[in-house]
This record gives structure tokens, C-alpha cells and sequence, in this order.
């Protein structure tokens, strides 16, 4: 039953990352044999494009990509491949951005696929988001004023005991057009997408291009970006250090992303030893 072609989508901070952002020698083994196996791995992340390639490129896939929480699906080796891109309109953009204002918050930044807009320059803010500067475009400045198109994403960066008003906020005023996650500690982020757009929708997508049931589609997670996915997918797996409300939904849970979960379960699930 096992042995019939997977889909196979991963997070990856918490989930295929260790806690130091890289892939381990063993999950790097058993994806390989998994896609030896006839099996298809993609990847399925709120990170942007550009903060996922390395990751893409060091598994060799040639499969398209989750970015943005499923508000960019997209296929970075075959360029004839339908895009879906999904952004905020930038009425909704320029109203939370306000609100943002007017709560002051520490920073907000807006992506309109590769092109970062950062109300104030932040260090922090650049190496949390593996911006370069060399590499990425980016135009520091009001965002009411430089942004001037649909973002793909908005992120809120406030204090933490903000956070709460905000999502309050975001949730009276702009339910009908937005989703909106937040990060764990330490960074307490808010990040904003297009309202209908999650990595379940997204990864629906891919599995109806590669004619594959959900039955057949494994998924991994840990946080709650990841609930419609792991839902999704017959074989939900939560990783061990994932959030109680994913492990509540989750038909399997794994290991932790220090100890190999991701690839243990495919090994022992799909009986690659």
C-alpha cells in the first residue's frame, strides 16, 4: 500500500531544518532514496523564494515550491510552468500599514515577490529574513509612499505584548481579505497574506497536477502555518516539538526536527530501509 508514488511536502524552519537552519546528512539520504523510490518531494514554506532556493538547490529538486504560506506557488527550474501569485490588494496593504502607524509599531515590511520594502532600516530585521543586500533589492522608507503595488506579503514587527491588539485589529477590520499567522517567540512576528491562500490550497495544487490522491500525500509541520496542510494530507505527520493544536489535528507526529522526525517517519512510512 506504502510503496505507491507519494507526494511529499516539508516545512522547513522547525520542521526539515535543525534549530541551526540546516538539513541534516540523514534527512539529505532519505529524501534521495524516497525520490529514488518514485516518490516527489516539494517544499512548503512561509519563507519567500529567495530564503528557500539554497534548500531547493541543496536537495536537487526540480519540483515547484510553496513560498509565502501558499500565496506564490511556483516552479523554479521550468519557467513554463503556471505561476500562482496571489498578493494583497494595496488598498488592504495601505490601511493595516496605517494601523500600524498608528500603533507604532517597531517595523513593517512589505514583499512583492523579490522586491523587499522596509519602513526603517534594521539589521536584525535583514538577518532574520536572509536578506542580502547585495542580492535583494530593497527600498528602505514609508511604506505608504514607496509602496506603490499588491505585496505578497506584509510583516508586522511589534513589541510583543502588542501583538494581541493587533491581531484584534487585523481580525475586525480585515477578515474578509487577509490571513494572518503569527510567529512563536523570540520574534513575535505577524505575517500578513492574501485571505484563501495556505499551503493545503496550494499543495491541492500540486498533487492535482501530479494526479496524485490525497491519500497519497504525506505532509510535515510544526506551527500553525502549517494546520491546512497537515489536515490536508492523509498522512499529517506533526513533528515532535510542533504546537498542540497541530499535533491535535495531525493524524501521526514524528520525532522533532533535532532528531531526524522528518526523515524517520518517510523511512519507516514508506519502508525505505
Amino acid at each position: 500500500m506504502n510503496h505507491k508514488k507519494h507526494l511529499i511536502a516539508l516545512d522547513l524552519d522547525g520542521t526539515l531544518l535543525t534549530d541551526e537552519k540546516t538539513i541534516s546528512d540523514k534527512s539529505k539520504q532519505v529524501l534521495q532514496k524516497a525520490r529514488e523510490a518514485g516518490h516527489i518531494v516539494v517544499i512548503a514554506t512561509g519563507r519567500p523564494h529567495r530564503a528557500s532556493l539554497d534548500y531547493y538547490e541543496e536537495l536537487n529538486l526540480d519540483t515547484p515550491m510553496i513560498n509565502f504560506n501558499g500565496a506564490y506557488l511556483h516552479h523554479p527550474a521550468d519557467s513554463k510552468w503556471d505561476v500562482l501569485h496571489s498578493p494583497l490588494p494595496i488598498r488592504t496593504a495601505k490601511e493595516i500599514i496605517q494601523t500600524c502607524y498608528d500603533l507604532d509599531v517597531r517595523n513593517v515590511m512589505a514583499e512583492v515577490l523579490g522586491d523587499i520594502y522596509i519602513n526603517h532600516y534594521d539589521k536584525e530585521l535583514l538577518d532574520i529574513f536572509h536578506i542580502d543586500r547585495e542580492e535583494n533589492p530593497i527600498r528602505i522608507g514609508s511604506l505608504k509612499n514607496q509602496l506603490n503595488e499588491d505585496p505578497t506579503s506584509l510583516i508586522i514587527y511589534p513589541d510583543e505584548e502588542q501583538v494581541e491588539e493587533i491581531r484584534q485589529n487585523l481580525t475586525r477590520d480585515h477578515a474578509s481579505v487577509i490571513e494572518h499567522r503569527n510567529w512563536g517567540a523570540p520574534w513575535h512576528m505577524i505575517e500578513i497574506v492574501r485571505k484563501g491562500m495556505n499551503k493545503g490550497i496550494a499543495l491541492d495544487r500540486i498533487a492535482h497536477y501530479f494526479h496524485i490522491e490525497p491519500s497519497h500525500v504525506m505532509a510535515f509541520g510544526d506551527e500553525d502555518n502549517d494546520l491546512e496542510m497537515i489536515e490536508y494530507a492523509d498522512v499529517g505527520v506533526a513533528m515532535g516539538n510542533a504546537i498542540d493544536q497541530l499535533k491535535g489535528i495531525a493524524k501521526y507526529e514524528t520525532a522533532t526536527n533535532q532528531a531526524d522526525g522528518v526523515a524517520l517517519f518517510i523511512e519507516d512510512y514508506l519502508k525505505l530501509k
